[in-house]
């Protein structure tokens, strides 16, 4: 389950962001055309929707200016992302772009299928390569240690909660919880409010509840899924998964801070925070903007911090390139990715463009880089700020210290499982914690059986 996907109904404007310049330093030099007129032309997706009118603007807007900066390049724009239900065919077919847009959950598929393409030779003069964190980039790359795509967009779980629930259930609302038991604490006092007030919610429907547990483990200091020689398998049914089970089944049982009413999935608990009725609920800074919007709250409702304990699930999206396409076509692929979107050198260009174009800025979103590049970017954020800074330091202060995971191989599938331990612990109070945990385990194995 990935966050990117629901960030996109904000548009594109909310990670515009880390778009990058029309004249970034150190870019390779220009590719031999493979037209008459010695110019390449490459096609590419990820092209708003025209019911995105601002973000549509500043694609097509960046599309001009790349072209204006590179004039043997030319930028033939497709809307939309990969759809895996077409893409086989779109490539046997020839009609699959040059650079397509991909989550976290595609590349080792693709990359096993041989469906994306080397680009480990275009790679030796791109800016910021080396700045990216590894765990992002290591997405993209196979088992042979060759790089067949780059990250453009990054997301990491950790805990949206309500600033005035936390004031008068005399928590500080500057100092959330980074603990498990922190969260259990905290959960009881604000449940103690009464008038219907839910001290913590989570998912257990749709995938949503599996997505959800695969971060409590991780948080746990656990893994989903591990590799075991040349095959995976399931990794949950230890200790770290049991801690997990355990303390949802606490909240929900022993102390009563999740409520009665069970089931949920994402819309649900928006709503529960929407109406103020909420505490916390595990999520990534991109849900703010959803729930003031939709509920006409204000940002200095909310805050967020890092997931607690030692890691978090984190997910994105990047770009590969069709291994159809010539070395002209993805050597210049590569330069408008790197141009477009791996470059933090235009963040004050493109914060002060969106300004007045109602988007949040400055929020701790798509943190790809290292400590040195990412504060760098994160004071000019600052500096353009829209929405308060103060609601969003506690998750810039820990969340780069946790272990970023992704998810696990077939992580759909593997979520559907783990959506029935969700359900039981939350719906059945003499749940069998050892015995939904070996269950689920050996159907996750027979899940992995055929991931390589």
């Amino acid at each position: 389950m990935d966050g990117i996907a629901r960030r996109r109904a904000l548009g594109l404007a909310l990670a515009s962001a880390l778009m990058l310049g029309p004249a970034a330093c150190g870019s390779p030099s220009e590719p031999s055309g493979v037209g008459k007129d010695g110019v390449v032309t490459i096609s590419v997706n990820d092209m708003p929707p025209k019911t995105q009118p601002v973000d549509r603007k500043i694609f097509e807007q960046d599309v001009k200016a790349f072209e204006k900066a590179h004039p043997k390049i030319k930028i033939e724009p497709h809307e939309g992302q990969m759809d895996p239900k077409t893409f086989a065919a779109k490539l046997a077919g020839g009609q699959l772009e040059d650079v397509y847009y991909v989550y976290f959950t595609d590349p080792a598929g693709l990359i096993q299928r041989r469906q994306g393409a080397d680009i480990t030779p275009y790679l030796k003069d791109v800016p910021y390569l080396k700045d990216i964190r590894p765990e992002f980039q290591d997405v993209f790359k196979g088992q042979d240690g060759k790089i067949y795509g780059l990250p453009n967009g990054q997301y990491s779980l950790g805990l949206v909660y309500n600033r005035a629930l936390f004031e008068r259930a005399g928590l500080d609302p500057d100092k959330p919880p980074t603990t498990w038991d922190e969260v259990r604490a905290a959960a009881k006092k604000i449940s103690a409010l009464g008038d219907g007030t839910v001290g913590y919610a989570d998912y257990s429907k749709n995938n949503e509840g599996g997505w959800h547990l695969t971060s409590w483990i991780y948080s746990m200091g656990g893994d989903v899924a591990v590799r075991d020689g040349d095959r995976w398998k399931a990794a949950f049914d230890d200790t770290a998964g049991r801690d997990a089970l355990q303390m949802l089944h606490d909240m929900r049982w022993t102390d009563g801070s999740m409520g009665t009413r069970q089931l949920l999935q994402i819309a649900d608990v928006q709503k529960m925070m929407g109406s103020g009725k909420l505490g916390m609920y595990m999520a990534g800074p991109d849900n703010v903007p959803t729930i003031v919007k939709q509920f006409e709250r204000e940002y200095d409702d909310y805050g967020v911090a890092a997931m607690p304990g030692s890691a978090t699930l984190g997910g994105g999206n990047g770009f590969m390139f069709n291994p159809k396409a010539s070395p002209e076509k993805i050597e210049a692929g590569v330069r408008w990715v790197q141009w477009k979107y791996l470059n933090p050198d235009r963040t004050a260009f493109n914060d002060k463009r969106i300004g007045d174009q109602d988007v949040p800025i400055g929020l701790p979103l798509d943190r790809l880089y290292t400590d040195e590049v990412q504060n760098k970017v994160d004071r000019i954020h600052a500096k353009y700020a829209n929405v308060p800074q103060k609601n969003f330091a506690p998750f810039m202060a820990r969340n780069g210290e946790l272990d970023q995971k992704v998810e696990p191989p077939n992580a759909q599938q593997i979520y559907a499982v783990l959506d029935g331990v969700m359900q039981s612990v939350l719906t059945k109070k003499d749940a069998d914690l050892d015995q939904l945990l070996g269950d689920a385990a050996k159907k996750v194995d027979s899940l992995l059986a055929t991931v390589k």
